[in-house]
């Protein structure tokens, strides 16, 4: 029985093309017997891909002399498809390698989870797969987990249902095979879902393959971009989705969610817990959660747990933790000097503006004494958050469910 045939002005197909004048006649029609609305684009092909193109009706074809890359041909394609008014676009390329069925796959996951970025997924271990793509691809997948937190088990595919309303507005800096991993992260740090379908794929025998990678130039562009976007991520992403998660879901929400989430023991997660509250207080203003995530790495605890409790130096706390360390610090030092409320208020603000340690001076206060109480109340707070936490673990465990 044939498939049915994809038909109306939401779902379209973008190919596109560059030296394939093997193969890129049947795969267009293979792909016209599934979807009417066709664009193809033609990266300034040298070869007769250009004439057997024209020659074929029922596809919008867009062409231009120069080769400009992979990533410039498929944006050039989703132009087409926006002002067309198309609300996705499925890329395939024009290599014959995806099976022009496989387009219904994608369609059917998208009518069930509309707005997503749906991925055909290959089977890399698969027989006839090249080993350098089998390893680049598990390259391509550990570097969107770094830059995204999320996984995916074939991040380069080319076959894939883009949601094209929610690219609106975006600006791309790649036009070479990188395109497809920039968009990839990007749109996942714009918060679209990201779901994989498995597709069939074919690799003819290495003498009929055509392939315009370049190894060299190419990984290079990849990996120089891989480099900005998880430096990106560091500096900006996870900070920011960091801030997003503890603005819109309470404490105990947060320790909830976490404890159900990774099923951790009361030692791990009072460990956390304590040690956010040590970072939170010691006097380093400005790289308390950069230490904090550093460290709950090195030490192998939650990362969020960390952060969320070295949140503890939030503004409306912070006169509080200086009081006290300074009374701390008089205590451990034998002095009477303490702070007035006037000058506590002082101290907020210049910490929030770094120059906390020059109007310590100004002042007239002690900085060792200061330096010395933090620590000190950092290391009482910390301990004691950590024994509370482990005891009120101990009797109390949210339920997992079935793992």
């Amino acid at each position: 029985m044939e498939p049915a045939k994809v038909t109306g002005n939401e779902f379209c197909v973008v190919i596109p093309v560059y030296n394939n004048a093997g193969a890129i006649k049947s795969v267009v029609e293979d792909v016209l017997n599934v979807c009417e609305r066709v664009v193809v684009v033609n990266d300034g092909s040298t070869d007769d891909t250009g004439k057997i193109l024209r020659e074929i009706e029922g596809i919008e074809l867009v062409e231009y002399s120069e080769n400009r890359g992979k990533g410039y041909a498929l944006q050039q394609g989703f132009k087409v498809a926006v002002e067309k008014g198309f609300r996705y676009a499925v890329t395939i390329d024009g290599d014959g390698q995806h099976a022009a069925t496989d387009i219904l796959k994608l369609i059917t996951e998208a009518k069930k989870y509309p707005d997503t970025l749906i991925i055909g997924a290959r089977n890399i271990e698969a027989e006839g797969m090249p080993g350098k793509n089998t390893f680049a691809n598990k390259f391509s997948n550990f570097w969107y987990k770094v830059e995204t937190g999320k996984q995916l088990p074939d991040t380069q595919s080319g076959f894939r249902l883009y949601p094209l309303r929610k690219m609106k507005g975006m600006r791309f800096f790649t036009k070479g095979y990188e395109f497809e991993v920039e968009i990839l992260v990007r749109l996942t740090w714009n918060r679209v879902p990201v779901r994989a379908v498995p597709v069939s794929v074919y690799y003819p025998p290495p003498e009929e393959r055509v392939s315009h990678f370049r190894p060299l130039s190419d990984f290079m562009r990849i990996s120089m971009l891989n480099t900005v976007l998880v430096l990106w991520a560091l500096l900006y992403i996870y900070p920011r989705n960091l801030v997003y998660y503890l603005r819109y879901n309470s404490l105990y929400k947060v320790i909830k969610e976490q404890l159900v989430l990774h099923n951790e023991s009361p030692v791990k997660v009072s460990s956390a817990l304590g040690l956010g509250v040590f970072m939170g207080i010691v006097p380093i203003w400005g790289f308390q959660m950069i230490v904090a995530a550093s460290l709950a790495h090195l030490l192998k605890l939650n990362k969020i747990l960390v952060l969320v409790a070295s949140n503890i130096s939030i503004p409306p706390v912070i006169p509080f933790i200086i009081y006290f360390s300074y009374k701390t610090g008089g205590l451990l030092m034998g002095t009477g000097e303490t702070l007035t409320s006037e000058n506590i208020i002082m101290l907020k603000n210049q910490i929030l503006t770094g120059s906390f340690y020059q109007t310590v001076s100004e002042l007239g206060y002690s900085i060792v004494q200061y330096v010395a109480g933090s620590l000190a109340l950092a290391v009482i707070a910390g301990t004691f958050v950590m024994m509370f936490s482990f005891f009120a673990l101990s009797v109390y465990k949210p339920q997992t469910g079935n793992r």
